[in-house]
Order: C-alpha cells, then sequence, then structure tokens
C-alpha cells in the first residue's frame, strides 16, 4: 500500500516520538510536532487509517498509538535521519581503537565495546571470514636454542603464533634462509586450502632442506587453522537483560544465542553494501523476534569484510545507532588496512 503524504508524516512523526519517550501517541501532541493545519479529528482519522493498514498498534482502547513492526520498517526505509557525530565522539572513538590497534582481535574487541558504551545495547563484531584470507607472509622468531614461533600474518589482518621445536640447534641465518623459502610457496595461498596433502607437496619441493622443515610446517598449519575461525565478539549483552522493552525470558534466550558463535556467523550470512536493519520477525530468527539488528561490514584494503553489529528492542533510536556504526566501521578500516601495510 502507497501512503499518501499526509499519513506519512503522521508516521514519521508517531515513530519518532515514541523512540524518544516510549510513549503511546495521541492525536493531540501529534498536532504539535506536526507542519501541516488540520483538526485533530482528522488526524485521529489518519492514525486510525494507519491502524487498519498495520503500520501502528493502539495498545488500549483510550490510549495513543504505538508503531508496528511494519511501521519502523517504512520510517527506516522513507524517514531515517542518521545525525552527524560530534567531534567529541569521534575522537573518543578514534582513541579507544588507537589503543587497542597491537592487532586486529584488540581493535575488534574495542570496536565493539565502544560501540555498546555509546548506543547503551548489545554490540556484536566478527572477524572475517576464512574464505577472503590468505597467507600473506611468514616469520619465524627464535625463542630458544631448539624452540622458535612461527607468526602467520594473512591478507585480512589476522595475526596468529605457534611455537615449535626442532631436534637440532636453531640460529638467525638458518631461520632466515626457512623464512625466505616459506614465503616463497606460502605467499597467496587460501587458509582453507593449507591442507596436510598441500602442506606435504610444499615439504617435497624444498628437497634436502624438506628433511629440517616438519615441524615449522605444522605449525604454519596449526597457525592458518585458528587464524581462519569464525571468530566473534558480543559485548554489552547484559544490556538486553534489563531492557524494559523485551521481557526477561525473551532476553535469557537471546543472551544465550548470542553465547554461540555459529548463531552469529548466520545473522550476517546474507548482508548487503551500508547498513543493514532488520526488524523483530524479519530476522527469521525466533530468538530475535523482539529485537531489532542494525550492522555494517567494515573493509580492508578497500574490500569488505567482517561485520560490526547493534542488537537490541525494536525501540531503538536507528538513526543513533546507524551513525555510530558507519563511523566506527570507518575507522575501523583504516586502523586494520594500516596493520596490513606494516
Amino acid at each position: 500500500m502507497e501512503l499518501a503524504t499526509r499519513k506519512q508524516k503522521v508516521l514519521a512523526a508517531i515513530v519518532k516520538s515514541y523512540i524518544a519517550t516510549g510513549e503511546p501517541v495521541g492525536s493531540k501532541a501529534l498536532l504539535d510536532q506536526l507542519d501541516i493545519s488540520v483538526s485533530s479529528a482528522t488526524i485521529r482519522n489518519e492514525m486510525a487509517d494507519l491502524t487498519n493498514n498495520g503500520y501502528l498498534i493502539q495498545p488500549h482502547t483510550s490510549a495513543g498509538r504505538i508503531p508496528s513492526q511494519k511501521g519502523y520498517r517504512f520510517y527506516v526505509d522513507n524517514f531515517l535521519e542518521k545525525p552527524r557525530l560530534n567531534e567529541r565522539i569521534k575522537e573518543y572513538i578514534d582513541s579507544r581503537l588507537e589503543a587497542n590497534a597491537k592487532d586486529p582481535e584488540s581493535i575488534l574487541n574495542a570496536a565493539g565495546k565502544t560501540i555498546s558504551e555509546l548506543t547503551n545495547l548489545a554490540a556484536v563484531t566478527t572477524a572475517p571470514s576464512e574464505n577472503d584470507s590468505r597467507i600473506m607472509r611468514v616469520r619465524l622468531v627464535q625463542t630458544g636454542s631448539h624452540t622458535a614461533m612461527a607468526v602467520l600474518v594473512t591478507s585480512t589482518g589476522m595475526v596468529k603464533n605457534k611455537l615449535f621445536r626442532c631436534e637440532y640447534v636453531l640460529n638467525e641465518s638458518l631461520l632466515q634462509v626457512f623464512e625466505k623459502a616459506l614465503n616463497e610457496k606460502l605467499a597467496g595461498i587460501k587458509l582453507n586450502q593449507l591442507s596436510q596433502p598441500l602442506i606435504q607437496t610444499i615439504a617435497a619441493s624444498f628437497g634436502e632442506l624438506s628433511l629440517l622443515l616438519p615441524s615449522v610446517l605444522t605449525a604454519i598449519k596449526e597457525a592458518a587453522e585458528t587464524a581462519g575461525e569464525a571468530n566473534t565478539t558480543v559485548s554489552g549483552q547484559i544490556k538486553l537483560l534489563f531492557s524494559p522493552e523485551i521481557d526477561f525470558e525473551t532476553s535469557r534466550n537471546l543472551v544465550a544465542f548470542l553465547s554461540k558463535g555459529e548463531n552469529i556467523s548466520r545473522l550476517f550470512s546474507n548482508m548487503g553494501a551500508g547498513i543493514n536493519i532488520t526488524i523483530g520477525r524479519e530476522n527469521t530468527i525466533p530468538q530475535l523476534f523482539s529485537s531489532s539488528v542494525a550492522a555494517i561490514r567494515y573493509e580492508i584494503e578497500n574490500q569488505p569484510a567482517g561485520v560490526l553489529a547493534v542488537l537490541g528492542p525494536i525501540r531503538m533510536d536507528y538513526g543513533e545507532v546507524s551513525s555510530v556504526l558507519e563511523y566506527t566501521s570507518q575507522a575501523v578500516s583504516g586502523f586494520l588496512s594500516e596493520i596490513i601495510r606494516i
């Protein structure tokens, strides 16, 4: 159904008012917010039509109206305003990320905590999937006369370490020879392609050097396996338990749902570009029927990577949430791209 202009204005005003106050909106209060010259009776008629068509709900016979999930959807698609973040908040986001810019996991953890703090909602972050990750380089760092650490750096910024031990004595020169040979063979290989048969093929290609490399190659394979895992973090989930918009049983089930990384990965498997907002039953997952999810992908070297998201009640400030997610995504993209270039 295509809404007439006046009905659109009435609906938008009700959604904005309800998001701000949490109180049902009546026709008299609505007249003060609208820039149209009509009677209170006309507004009541418009509200009645919007209710009959599923955009509004009347909680009680004598009460005002609140938006339905359909009403929120129309508002988000047609009237969403994303306020410009003030410089103080931008500087705060940048400082939190910069203080944790030692590796991608720390950056993403800091991003999730910061988003949750600024929105007062639960925040979710995901690392790039293994399908997007390639070995960028391998470094070998000596830790003892017979031990060293394989440091694996991926194209998506993940850095994973794995200790290994050799029966022979190690030295810096030998490790440099290993490192050069390994990077020539491994750079550019996808993490999910680094199978045992491939490791054996690579080892055989080293000739006599292969006799010295089994433990090194095993360490690299194990590091690649951990780097390719779907890493997810959830921050501020306790806030869901105290949301007046979600009953306790529902919020408890939601927190349990978020505790499993595979559940989170399912949420964002088919995400498009820009801010993606799913409202209530649009999420298709029963635990989320009383919630909304706003999410955006961050980039690494201008390529879509993992996800930053906010999860909370349907009555959330979608404009403010979108602004926080967009700026944080840009900041995360910048810091992660810098790590890649080091």
